[in-house]
């Protein structure tokens, strides 16, 4: 009895946890749902570009440390030193009667602090002034960087959706064709339809399914695509947590959109801020020529035993002046040079940010217009295939209605895809024009 009782608890146990191996084996495999705003963050955490961007940031905070470090802040060091000698008098020009040439053996021990602090030199502040607009222009970069990788995984995501979009699309086609096959054979049994008729729906869905197969592997194929750019190991299941949907957007006159983009594109801003820092670098090349005031000196104490070390120390003004700097004249070339390379940079930039907030708008509106045309044209092939099945099924016509309709009803769908999917690809290319465009995404498309 003990024994029988034993070995159905031991049953039991082992009973359970193989079903918490099971539940634990179907967590393991099953998919993660990447929704678009997971996607775009994992796509910044481990894109290349934006990695570097940020290492190019902390160069250039560097950069600002060092120019603050020569313009403002002091400069402070120790040293001690003793040493034995003797000294050639007659080296040094000092020759008297009954004086002997070399003095010495003896000893000498000094510990003193010196210090330096500049007062005033422009040439030193201006070029502190223009490390902190290249570590600002440094920001603005990796901003830009930020939003194109943010532009390219939006796009891929798109992808994913789309052919997430097919592959129900060709499913449903396939349901079709089932249906129309299951009605014809069906038919032909009763004697109301031909042979033709059956093999034409077989014929049919062998089509459908081949068509399903290849949607689905391209929808395979775009999620190893969005895995390899976001960081996401291609052997991790995933899904698509967000569908294809069209949203509408209101517009805005470009007129309203485009100084607003001006000052939220980094890219803009970055050559912007860039100009500034060349700016600060002329005023300090013009300051090569003035005085520089700076004071320094030192204490300690110094004595020929560290018994007899005496406290001694300086302090001192000083003033430096260039008299000849032939240097600072080709500087100064280089520098206007850079400043009228980056002027032409900026005006290039405002228009095709023009261009782009336009072009984007233009899009917006055209495919807004073809997913309405798209959407009718979807409408009226749904009611054609419904009447052909009618049809078909009344024994008034056969099934090529039906096929015929099938095929019209699969270019409705592509063409609804490829509609929405320009429509939700122009949201995002507006986003990329306007700036901060992972903030105009979320924004754009809130509603979905």
């Amino acid at each position: 009895m003990k024994r029988s009782m034993f070995f159905a608890a031991a049953l039991l146990v082992l009973a359970r946890l193989a079903g918490n191996a099971q539940s634990g084996d179907a967590r393991a495999t099953s998919p993660y749902r990447l929704t678009l705003q997971d996607a775009i963050q994992k796509g910044l955490q481990a894109n290349l570009s934006v990695l570097l961007a940020g290492a190019q940031v902390d160069d250039a905070a560097g950069t600002r440390v060092r120019s603050l470090s020569a313009a403002l802040l002091p400069r402070v060091n120790a040293q001690t030193y003793a040493n034995f000698q003797n000294r050639d008098l007659r080296a040094f020009g000092i020759s008297l009667p009954g004086m002997p040439e070399v003095v010495g053996p003896f000893s000498n021990y000094d510990i003193r602090l010196y210090a330096q602090q500049n007062l005033i030199d422009l040439q030193s502040l201006h070029a502190l002034r223009a490390s902190e607009h290249a570590l600002d222009a440094g920001k603005l970069d990796e901003q830009d960087a930020r939003d194109l990788i943010v532009r390219a995984v939006a796009a891929l995501y798109l992808g994913g959706e789309s052919a997430a979009a097919r592959v129900d699309a060709a499913q449903s086609r396939v349901n079709d064709g089932a249906t129309l096959l299951k009605l014809a054979n069906d038919k032909h049994q009763a004697g109301t339809a031909t042979g033709v008729d059956v093999l034409r729906a077989e014929v049919q869905l062998a089509n459908d399914r081949q068509a399903l197969l290849e949607a689905q592997n391209q929808y395979k194929q775009s999620l190893l695509a969005i895995q390899r750019n976001i960081g996401i190991s291609p052997g991790l299941p995933i899904e698509l947590a967000d569908t294809l949907h069209y949203q509408p957007l209101p517009q805005d006159l470009p007129e309203t959109l485009i100084p607003s983009a001006l000052v939220e594109r980094a890219d803009y801003r970055s050559l912007a801020t860039r100009r500034d820092s060349l700016v600060e670098q002329q005023r300090a090349n013009h300051a090569r020529n003035l005085p520089k005031l700076s004071i320094n000196g030192n204490f300690g104490g110094i004595g020929r035993s560290v018994g007899g070390i005496q406290a001694t120390g300086l302090i001192q003004g000083q003033i430096d002046f260039t008299l000849y700097d032939r240097d600072r004249e080709g500087e100064s070339l280089e520098i206007s040079s850079q400043i009228r390379s980056v002027d032409d940079r900026i005006a290039d930039l405002r228009r095709g940010i023009e261009e782009d907030v336009r072009e984007a708008l233009l899009n917006l509106d055209s495919a807004t217009q073809q997913v309405d045309v798209a959407q009718q044209g979807q409408d009226l092939a749904k009611r054609e295939l419904s009447m052909a099945q009618d049809r078909f099924a009344q024994g008034t016509a056969n099934n090529v209605e039906v096929v015929t309709a099938q095929d019209e009803l699969a270019r409705a769908e592509e063409n609804y895809i490829l509609a929405v999917s320009s429509h939700v690809d122009a949201k995002f290319a507006l986003a990329r024009a306007l700036g901060n465009t992972d903030r105009n995404i979320a924004r754009f498309m809130a509603a979905r």
